[in-house]
C-alpha cells in the first residue's frame, strides 16, 4: 500500500472513527451511570414488567401485521410496473419522512373522524387503549419492511419464475414455491427490522396511546416517564434493556446477511 493510500485511509478512519466513539461514549456511559444491582431493583417494579411484557408483545404483532403488507407490496413494486407507482412509492416513503409525532396526531385525528368513531362504536376502542400501540407501530414500521422486502425481490431474477410458470404452475404457485423460499432470509430481515423499529417506537405511541401506566405504557414511553419525574436510574435501565434487544437483532441482520452471501457464492 501506498503512502497516499495509507494517508486516504487514515483520513476516512479519522473523520468516521469520531462517530464511532460518540456511540461507543454514549453507551458506556448509559453502563457507568449506575451499579447493577441499582439497575435490576429499577426495572423489577410491576410497571417496568408490564411494559416490558407490552413492548416485545405489540412489536411481535405489529413486525408480523408488517410482513402481511410487506410481502405483497414488496413483490409487485419490484415486479410489475403500472401506472400511480410513482404516487404509490412516494405515499409508503410518507412514515419514513414524516416526524413520528405527526404520523400519532395523523392516527388520532383519523379515529375522531366519523368513519373512526363508526368503527370504535360497533367494533372495540382503539385510541388509547391497548390496539393503538400495535397500530402506532405499525403504521411506521410496515414502511421500512416493505422497502427491505422490495429491495429483496429486486435482487431475485425473474427466471426461475418463469420457468415455474412453463411448467404449468399458476402465478400464485410461482411465488409462493419458488420466490418466497428464495426471498426466505430477507422476510426474516424485514421481520427483525420491523419488529426492531416498533420497539423503539415512542411519538406516534406516545400521542395516539398515551402512556397510562399498566394499560398502554411501552419501554418507550417508560424512558420519557420516569425521566419527567427524575428517576434517572429507572430510565437507563430501561434504556440499557432496549439497547440489549436492538443489539440482539442487529446480530441477527448480520447472520442473515452472512449466511445469504454464503448460499450465493455456492455453486448450485
Amino acid at each position: 500500500m501506498s503512502r497516499d493510500d495509507r494517508r486516504f485511509l487514515g483520513a476516512l478512519a479519522v473523520l468516521g472513527g469520531g462517530y464511532v466513539l460518540l456511540i461507543v461514549a454514549m453507551f458506556a456511559a448509559d453502563l457507568a451511570f449506575a451499579t447493577p444491582v441499582a439497575l435490576l431493583k429499577s426495572i423489577a417494579t410491576k410497571e417496568i414488567r408490564y411494559a416490558t411484557t407490552l413492548t416485545l408483545v405489540t412489536a411481535f404483532i405489529s413486525a408480523l401485521l408488517s410482513l402481511v403488507v410487506a410481502v405483497p407490496l414488496g413483490y409487485l413494486l419490484s415486479r410489475y410496473d403500472f401506472h400511480g407507482k410513482k404516487l404509490l412509492n412516494a405515499i409508503l416513503d410518507i412514515p419514513v419522512v414524516l416526524p413520528p409525532l405527526v404520523v400519532g396526531l395523523s392516527l388520532l385525528i383519523l379515529f375522531q373522524t366519523r368513519a373512526g368513531r363508526f368503527f370504535e362504536r360497533n367494533f372495540f376502542s382503539v385510541t388509547y387503549a391497548l390496539p393503538s400501540v400495535v397500530l402506532a407501530q405499525f403504521a411506521v414500521a410496515a414502511a421500512f419492511a416493505i422497502r427491505v422486502l422490495q429491495s429483496a425481490f429486486d435482487q431475485i431474477t425473474p427466471r426461475t419464475e418463469q420457468v415455474a410458470l412453463t411448467l404449468g404452475c399458476s402465478r400464485a404457485q410461482a411465488f409462493t414455491r419458488v420466490v418466497l423460499p428464495e426471498a426466505r432470509r430477507a422476510v426474516l430481515a424485514a421481520f427483525a427490522i420491523a419488529w426492531a423499529r416498533s420497539l423503539g417506537e415512542f411519538g406516534p405511541v406516545l400521542v395516539f396511546s398515551g402512556a397510562t401506566p399498566m394499560k398502554t405504557e411501552v419501554l418507550s414511553t417508560t424512558v420519557f416517564l420516569e425521566l419527567s419525574v427524575g428517576r434517572l436510574e429507572a430510565a437507563v435501565a430501561v434504556s440499557l434493556m432496549m439497547i440489549l434487544m436492538a443489539v440482539l437483532v442487529l446480530v441477527l441482520l448480520q447472520y442473515l446477511g452472512k449466511t445469504d452471501a454464503v448460499d450465493r457464492t455456492v455453486p448450485r
